[in-house]
């Protein structure tokens, strides 16, 4: 038994590291983004073409979250931990190796993939973990980690490409995550009662990769070796084989001029076609991909088809446009109407599939959906912050440096996940509603005392008290929301309940945004409508310091217009906090009511 409970805070501590260490990397491409751009052959001036870079991880991460919380549910937490781990590690390599924009896409996809896939499971680990009257400081600790991840993010890249080519972020990716799915999968292996908590039937024998006496699968072992290696020479191009005359025409493409078409790119093909077709069908495979797929079915793949499209059309209508001056992006339209649709044929499918992606009754509970419906503004408001604040750096005081603006936001950053961990211990003694109100009319008075910023603010040292109040208002929001949806669900599908707290997080943000943008870009209009003709204040000339004055000061106002909005979708927050969350049991019982259950 001592042993059991001294595991528990090691693994937690190994999943809340690989949670921050994805989370970082939804961040990291901030300073480094320029120089991926470069390595896959476009300038900065093709910011548009680029965004894939930043959209695609985030569509990994989002449309498929619902699916893996289900399937943490059916199989256990650790094994998707483990699973999260190898696919973000996948894409890390993917995506170093990456020499054009489609490939770069898809490594920053299965990276979002993995990387999506530890929070759900974090979660639902505390909940496996700990009773509901101690889950408050550990949850604490998760949403702090997780923040956390948006501090280190541009700070790791920023020390990256000081020293090394922006590849190096994405190989540093895929050490950390092997080293951590080995150490997670070392601490969840089979133990007694331990391990009868944290895995579902459907892997017993198999947990988080242990495969005990079962034979190690060489074959497939060999192949991947092959695919590895000939993908990282044909990546690393060592000049002595290069200009060798029989050796370089491994790097002479057969047909047309891809690197794909080379032997070496052909060899990499083959192999992984060939160690998929092994996993599908050895009986002991080196990965067991047909017992995923039947996860994935008896976790509702139709459903979760349907779901993923419908998010997957959100993120793309939104964070693809640039919020300067754009609501939604070009296609934002056709994007909606595809997600509009798939959520029409999503409904349907939930009320007449026999075991659907969301079991009926698992939100019934108040608390349980009102947590969703809570993260849905919390996330709306957050974006704000994120997105606004270096905007307003740029247009006042940095407007020569975007490292310097960026650098603003960092001050918001720091307090949030100061104000998790103060969050996580609060929940513990305080009602779950109470704490996350207090948090969110925290943040509405810091972006309140923002929205009356002036275009010299940011040099006083008073402008960071607005940044700290509402980061820390943020985090204090976290963890009750957290707990708020784990206390007020069965455990069976904890997995699934807290990836629907991140995403309804996540869309909040990009409905978010859109909104905000819409408010702040028609008082920027309407401010610009007001001004005098520009030869009239520049007497006759075409441009003037004082007419640029005059545009910055309508800048200003499109951001007080922005920071007022989120301040009011904060308020919108805090109250639905008191309304909704009211009854979630994350404090325990108390003796009164425990004499009274039990009569």
């Amino acid at each position: 038994m001592r042993a059991e409970r001294a595991s528990k805070p090691g693994l937690l501590a190994l999943a809340a590291v690989a949670v921050a260490f994805a989370a970082a990397d939804t961040y990291v491409v901030v300073l480094a983004l320029p120089d991926i751009m470069h390595g896959v052959g476009l300038s900065v001036e093709q910011l548009q073409k680029g965004a894939p870079i930043v959209s695609g991880f985030l569509l990994g991460y989002v449309a498929m979250l619902p699916l893996i919380g289900r399937i943490a549910d059916l199989r256990g937490r650790p094994p998707v931990l483990v699973a999260g781990l190898v696919l973000f590690a996948f894409g890390s390599l993917v995506t170093a190796l990456a020499y054009d924009l489609p490939m770069l896409v898809a490594g920053r996809f299965l990276q979002g993939v993995g990387g999506g896939a530890l929070v759900p499971a974090t979660l639902a680990l505390v909940a496996d973990l700990y009773p509901v009257e101690r889950r408050g400081v550990p949850l604490g600790v998760v949403s702090a980690v997780q923040e956390l991840g948006s501090v280190l993010g541009p700070l790791l890249g920023a020390v990256v490409l000081a020293v090394a080519d922006w590849r190096v972020i994405f190989v540093i990716n895929l050490v950390v995550g092997v080293v951590l799915a080995v150490a997670i999968g070392g601490a969840s292996a089979p133990s007694g009662s331990r391990y009868a908590r944290w895995h579902s039937p459907l892997d017993q024998g198999d947990a988080a990769g242990v495969r005990g006496s079962r034979p190690f699968d060489w074959p497939g072992t060999a192949l991947l070796v092959v695919m590895l290696a000939a993908g990282i020479v044909l990546w690393v191009r060592p000049a002595s084989l290069v200009s060798d005359l029989t050796w370089g025409e491994l790097w002479v493409p057969t047909v047309g001029s891809s690197d794909w078409m080379t032997p070496l790119g052909l060899t990499t093909i083959a192999a992984g076609i060939l160690l998929v077709v092994r996993c599908l069908t050895a009986r002991r495979p080196l990965v067991d991909l047909r017992g995923w797929y039947a996860s994935a079915r008896e976790a509702d793949l139709t459903g979760a088809v349907l779901l993923a499209i419908a998010l997957g059309g959100v993120v793309l209508a939104f964070a693809t446009a640039d919020p300067k001056v754009q609501v939604m992006s070009a296609q934002g339209g056709w994007y909606l109407l595809a997600a509009a649709l798939a959520t029409l044929v999503l409904i349907v499918h939930l009320r007449r599939a026999d075991a659907p992606l969301i079991p009926r009754g698992s939100l019934a509970a108040r608390p349980a959906w009102g947590s969703v419906a809570v993260s849905f503004f919390v996330g709306a408001a957050l974006v704000a912050a994120l997105i606004d604040v270096p905007l307003f750096a740029r247009s006042t005081v940095y407007t020569d440096s975007q490292l310097l603006a960026a650098l603003v936001l960092l001050r918001f950053l720091v307090a949030l996940p100061v104000g998790a961990l103060v969050g996580g211990v609060l929940v513990r003694r305080l009602p779950a509603e109470t704490v996350a109100a207090a948090g969110m009319l925290l943040a509405a008075a810091g972006f309140w005392w923002m929205s009356s910023w002036g275009p010299d603010s940011l040099s006083s040292w008073t402008a960071t008290l607005p940044l700290v109040l509402g980061g820390f208002g943020f985090g204090l929001a976290l963890p009750p929301v957290n707990a708020a949806v784990l206390a007020s669900t069965d455990h069976v599908v904890h997995g699934l309940a807290g990836a629907l707290v991140v995403v309804a997080r996540m869309v909040g943000m990009l409905v978010g945004v859109a909104g905000l943008t819409t408010l702040g870009l028609r008082r920027y209009y309407a401010e610009q409508a007001d001004l005098p003709p520009v030869k009239e204040v520049c007497d006759g000339a075409s441009r003037c310091q004082a007419f640029s004055d005059l545009i910055r000061s309508a800048g200003v106002a499109q951001e007080h217009t922005v920071f007022a909005g989120a301040a009011v979708t904060a308020l919108v927050a805090a109250g639905l906090a008191l309304l909704l969350l009211r009854g979630a049991r994350t404090r325990g019982m108390g003796a009164a009511e425990a004499l009274q259950t039990l009569g």
